[in-house]
């Protein structure tokens, strides 16, 4: 006679493997890129945002010379 573990908990084992197989992939993937970090730094990036706008015009020079500032001041 069974505890109660043995019939119906008996389709638990192959849920758990597949989704530590699933883990282990997705963790290998992102160890392999990096961990998932690209792209510049946030300093880097607010100074792109600052360029893209004076760019387009949404920005004076004087305006984004003092952005510029501040954020190198931060």
């Amino acid at each position: 006679m069974m505890n109660g573990f043995g019939m119906g908990f008996g389709w638990i084992w192959p849920v758990l493997l597949l989704a530590g197989v699933a883990a282990l992939v997705w963790g290998l993937s992102r160890a392999g890129t990096g961990g998932g970090r690209h792209g510049p730094s946030g300093h880097e990036r607010a100074r792109e945002i600052l360029q893209e706008r004076f760019a387009r015009g949404e920005l004076t020079e004087q305006e984004y010379r003092e952005r510029v500032r501040v954020l190198d001041e931060h």
